[in-house]
């Protein structure tokens, strides 16, 4: 058995293992089963070591009258149970040999515990038994009350400055100990973790430290960045995840039978992650009623030890879904709840995936609809927020929509975002590659400018029952004010009224973050509009479809805008309101040519209150008439041979590419991502084994389709 020390008990344990554990002979009675124990706070390691030539699987350990055991850890390998006796029995089916061990962490509502203990072979029969006490290591005195006779001298944070926490693999509502080096000398710091300050600390006249810290309970177990910030703002921070604490033991099995996820309006094509709680390792059924009274699905979930349930997959609400009231009956075995729900639909953007995980390589397909007769723009980002695609498409009378993208094997796997756009309404629908898709935190203001002294409100979307942090950043880019915890409800939104007293006129930032990933969100206060000259242009005069436009221009600090793109019949293709900084500068890149757009000159203008400035841009088009498809003789590649090169105009997103022999087999199916142009211009390696004749290609994408014949000689 591996007789290294498990990591990640707690977040006090990992400090522990590093110390010899002390041995108490004088409270042990198993002469051939040793138990040694060291404790800090409610947290306690114990250590058995087998002595004997027989293996022993089994440990039970029990605790005096005034104690009770709240949680435990164990290695790898080893389970645990709690009987209703308060005994935890540690079981395996890797006994431990001769001179081998295994540790053990429990927590308990008070400190220094005596732990009994019993040894028991692969036969069940008793090897020893006993009883240990933990001595208790010296605490690391804490710098939370700063007293600095003197503002030191020097920077704070220097480029060779470092810290470290310990144990690496932390876990929520536990202490760590932070330590660190080189470091400005007697200066006063504050910790962070992410955007939350949680304690402050004074270096040592040689730049070091060492000091202890608590993580919040309710902190989620996610990768954060603990941070060392020093009074001008500069920063070192490391990146570590932080864990839940396993085998949480439940103060008691009544647990209160509940369901969270679902509001009580919902729409088409709505994500929802339900959970909720329960009767511990039990089991919760719901059956789902129509608006009719029939049944119409049912699901089931397991509870864990702890009393939490949760669906294995989210759901998505069909689009063809009828309006009217739903009802779920949920139950545990012991009771039963009504949960009802309304399907109503006032949502314009209804677009949903075909399926919730796709595979690396496949095609991620989107369809739904939106406001006919309208353009629509769709963005996708990749797990990293990376744009991977954008464009403009104009709807016909149905409103239907449909987009698709061609992953690599390559592509990042988690969570992409589909980011639909039509007027002013806005709609972010997921998809998982090569897993399930979870819900990123999202954020939006009623407004982008406001009054000093209004109130801003501000709409967060994500899990249910989430606690996010917001964190206001003010026009000189530093914090205004502490972060706001925020707690998302069981639908998986909240609304939080800002209060806009004492803000200054300028751009702010609003960021919320969950551990490690943020999203942000700008608005402004105090701007006012028709306060000087307007200069506007573009990085360049000549276009295609589907380029996107950076407009840049000059005016006064501080100035509300209204930019438009008509093309040139006239049509208002975008029409968006931004702001200019405090230098006057106007920065605008959410612009582009629709894929579909028309040649000719169009129009952008700028209008702020009397002032307006227009320029005209070149959109360059190539007037198709469906797909053209061309094939011609390609270069020879060494090490594989002939090739094809095959040029399709006037297709977009996604292109599908089937070659077919005479007798309709298909040898080969290609696909790619069209150009911004409408173009693909891919070389085909032809086969070693294909035989001369005539074939047919097959080319296909989201709206249209055509073929073509080549022959091979």
């Amino acid at each position: 058995m591996n007789k290294s020390s498990m990591r990640g008990i707690f977040l006090s344990i990992a400090l522990l293992f590093s110390i010899t554990l002390i041995a108490i002979p004088n409270n042990v009675y198993g002469e051939e089963i040793s138990a040694n124990s060291i404790g800090l706070e409610e947290t306690t390691i114990i250590e058995f070591t087998n002595e004997l030539d027989k293996e022993i699987n089994t440990f039970r350990i029990w605790l005096g009258a005034d104690f009770n055991f709240k949680s435990f850890k164990t290695e790898k390998g080893w389970v645990g149970e709690k009987t209703p006796q308060g005994v935890i029995i540690f079981t395996t089916s890797e006994p431990i040999k001769k001179g081998e061990s295994v540790k053990f962490g429990v927590k308990t509502d008070n400190k220094n515990p005596g732990i009994n203990w019993k040894a028991i072979d692969t036969r069940s029969e008793q090897q020893g038994m006993g009883k240990v006490l933990p001595k208790e290591l010296p605490k690391v005195v804490e710098n939370t009350e700063i007293t600095p006779t003197k503002k030191p001298e020097g920077a704070g944070i220097l480029s060779e400055s470092v810290f470290r926490i310990i144990p690496e693999k932390p876990n929520a509502g536990s202490s760590i100990r932070v330590t660190g080096d080189n470091f400005g000398a007697s200066h006063e710091f504050d910790f962070y973790i992410d955007n939350s300050k949680i304690g402050s600390f004074v270096t040592d006249e040689n730049g070091h430290f060492m000091t202890t810290m608590k993580i919040p309970q309710n902190q989620n177990a996610d990768r954060v960045d603990f941070k060392v910030k020093d009074s001008e703002g500069e920063e070192k921070k490391i990146s570590l995840r932080i864990g839940e604490v396993d085998n949480r033991i439940p103060e008691t099995d009544n647990i209160k039978l509940t369901i969270k996820g679902i509001s009580n309006v919902i729409y088409r094509g709505d994500f929802l992650e339900i959970s909720g709680t329960g009767k511990p390792n039990s089991a919760v059924t719901a059956e789902i009623k129509n608006p009719d009274g029939d049944i119409i699905n049912s699901r089931t979930a397991e509870v864990d030890a702890k009393g939490n349930w949760r669906l294995a997959e989210p759901i998505i609400i069909p689009l063809d879904t009828p309006f009217g009231k739903y009802s779920a009956t949920i139950t545990d075995g012991r009771e039963n709840i009504l949960k009802s729900w309304t399907v109503e639909s006032d949502k314009k953007i209804i677009i949903t995936p075909s399926k919730l995980k796709f595979e690396p390589g496949e095609v991620m397909k989107f369809n739904g609809t939106a406001l006919p007769n309208k353009s629509i723009e769709l963005i996708l980002e990749d797990p990293l927020g990376k744009e991977l695609f954008s464009d403009i498409m104009q709807l016909d009378e149905s409103g239907f929509v449909k987009f698709e993208y061609t992953t690599e094997q390559s592509s990042p796997k988690g969570t992409y975002t589909l980011i639909a756009t039509q007027e002013k309404d806005t709609e972010f629908i997921f998809a998982g590659l090569g897993q399930l898709p979870t819900i990123p935190v999202n954020l939006e203001f009623d407004e982008l400018n406001y009054s000093a002294g209004d109130t801003a409100i501000i709409s967060f979307t994500g899990k249910p029952s989430e606690i996010v942090s917001l964190l206001i950043i003010d026009p000189s880019d530093k914090p205004k004010g502490e972060s706001i915890s925020i707690t998302l409800g069981g639908d998986g939104t909240a609304e939080y009224q800002l209060d806009l007293s004492g803000y200054a006129s300028g751009v702010y930032s609003a960021v919320v973050s969950k551990g490690s990933a943020q999203n942000s969100e700008v608005f402004t206060v105090g701007l006012q509009t028709g306060s000087g000259e307007i200069q506007i242009n573009t990085t360049k005069l000549d276009y295609r479809p589907g380029d996107s436009i950076l407009i840049l221009g000059d005016t006064a600090k501080n100035v509300l805008l209204t930019i438009t793109l008509t093309d040139p019949d006239g049509n208002i293709i975008k029409e968006r309101e931004t702001f200019s900084d405090k230098n006057g500068k106007v920065s605008e890149s959410s612009f582009r040519i629709p894929s579909d757009g028309k040649g000719g000159m169009w129009t952008i203008s700028a209008k702020s209150g009397a002032n307006f400035d227009i320029i005209e841009i070149e959109v360059i088009a190539t007037v198709t008439e469906g797909i053209q498809i061309t094939v011609e003789e390609g270069a020879e590649i060494p090490g594989y041979g002939k090739t094809l090169q095959i040029k399709v105009v006037g297709v977009s997103q996604t292109v599908t590419l089937d070659i077919v022999t005479e007798d309709g087999q298909v040898i080969e199916s290609l696909s790619f991502q069209a150009s911004s142009q409408g173009e693909i211009n891919q070389p085909w390696i032809i086969p070693k084994d294909t035989e001369p004749g005539t074939y047919t290609i097959k080319v296909s994408d989201a709206f249209t389709s055509g073929e073509t014949t080549f022959e091979i000689n």
